[in-house]
């Protein structure tokens, strides 16, 4: 069974940085696609970014060139640099292996000033 536990969410000022973790438990990361979704109040649950067993990465267009998504195989974790924050960056943020039919708990990210 595919367990994943994210960490890292918090309050910050617009224009900061937050790293959220995703510690991966019951598979290897390498082999599966991890995605980062996000969901703020009253909106629907959106595919911010992943990362594939190859490497390569996709992003929502709205956080290209201010997030990156990247995995460490040796600690079996996927992470989420977020930089440039915005307030519209509002969420709680999963982490998943959709394909595993695996979700994380979430963990709150808030930009406000």
């Amino acid at each position: 069974q595919v367990q994943l536990v994210e960490s890292g969410g918090g309050l910050v000022q617009p224009g900061g940085s937050l790293r959220l973790s995703c510690v991966v438990s019951g598979a290897t990361v390498e082999y599966y696609t991890i995605g980062w979704f996000r969901q703020a109040p009253g909106k629907q649950r959106e595919l911010v970014a992943r990362i594939t067993s190859t490497g390569s990465t996709d992003y929502l267009d709205s956080v290209k060139g201010r997030f990156t998504i990247s995995g460490d195989n040796v600690k079996n974790v996927v992470y989420l640099q977020m930089n440039s924050l915005k307030p519209e960056d509002t969420a709680v943020y999963y982490c998943a292996a959709p394909l595993a039919g695996s979700w994380g708990q979430g963990t709150q990210v808030t930009v406000n000033a």
